[in-house]
């Protein structure tokens, strides 16, 4: 399965703000591209109507929780056939629910709180309902420097190999889930990108320290796990 190239050529063309969404949701829109087209029960039930997604989707438990992108059960009465595609339309029954995450820059003091923050996705989702199935994705910077639009001047990163390997370091610590009477991610993929915002191209690193084909965080076991995942809890 290809890394979601349509990830990268959004942030080749419009680059990176910390403060828009439109990069998460260029991701999230590919993640659900990609769940259609290598889960089969994923499609079959898109294309019959019986299942939607959506993004930036508050989910209502303890506390109300917004989440990146949501795949699940349309109201009854408002089925979404389709001959081609998953629709986009809100569901009223949330069956996935990946959380999206980024570190470009200040990698140490970022990739702390977005720990955090996809540690607090699974507990929100699974205090949801206990059968959703919760994925988290975080994209890295490997690049030597990144121009920030909030900075005067670039960032470098004097070592990014280190870098790179303390975030993906982290990413492995998160809890994972692999019953769903436990609580813990069901999927969680790391993304490297070589990316330095200044209308450069976005490219993906593919070798080491990025996770390779085989690693449990590749973006090809995210997708299998989420769909393994998916048939266990919702077929």
């Amino acid at each position: 399965m290809a890394l979601p190239t349509s990830f990268a050529e959004h942030l080749t063309a419009t680059g990176y703000h910390p403060r828009s969404n439109r990069h998460s949701n260029a991701l999230a829109e590919a993640i659900a591209g990609d769940l259609f087209a290598h889960c089969p029960l994923i499609k079959a039930r898109a294309l019959a109507g019986d299942i939607v997604f959506d993004l930036n989707f508050d989910i209502q438990a303890v506390v109300s929780w917004n989440v990146d992108l949501l795949i699940g059960a349309p109201p009854p009465d408002k089925r979404h056939e389709s001959r081609e595609s998953i629709s986009r339309a809100k569901p009223s029954t949330i069956h996935i629910a990946v959380e999206l995450k980024s570190v470009m820059t200040e990698h140490r003091k970022a990739v702390r709180n977005r720990v955090r923050d996809l540690e607090a996705h699974h507990q929100h989702v699974h205090d949801y309902n206990p059968r959703t199935v919760a994925g988290g994705v975080m994209v890295v910077n490997a690049a030597d420097r990144f121009r920030s639009p909030l900075r005067i001047e670039d960032t470098v990163h004097r070592d990014p190999e280190r870098l790179i390997n303390h975030c993906i370091g982290q990413l492995r610590s998160l809890t994972i889930r692999n019953d769903h009477q436990n609580s813990g991610l069901d999927a969680v993929s790391a993304l490297v990108v070589q990316f330095q915002n200044t209308g450069d191209r976005a490219e993906y690193l593919t070798r080491s320290p990025a996770p390779e084909v085989g690693d449990p965080l590749h973006y090809d076991a995210f997708i299998q796990r989420l769909c393994d995942s998916y048939e266990r809890m919702w077929a």
